[in-house]
């Protein structure tokens, strides 16, 4: 079981990688890169953010589970 201190840090990290790719896709695609430049990194971005949804419904489940077995 997580700890409530170690849910609020998966739930930062899960923010942070939806934040810094979200921003960096933005700029990618305003800039003047290649088109394969482009698609390869906003295809990095939807797998980190993917895995970022993944540890974030992580910590939920963590959490709803952890209430229901109180």
């Amino acid at each position: 079981m997580l700890t409530a201190t170690r849910r609020r840090v998966l739930y930062a990290a899960s923010a942070w990688t939806l934040y810094v790719w979200g921003t960096r896709v933005v700029l990618i695609w305003g800039g003047d890169e290649s088109t394969g430049f482009k698609v390869v990194h906003t295809v990095l971005a939807v797998v980190s953010i993917g895995f970022a949804a993944a540890v974030f419904w992580i910590a939920r489940a963590s959490r709803e589970r952890r209430s229901v077995a109180s």
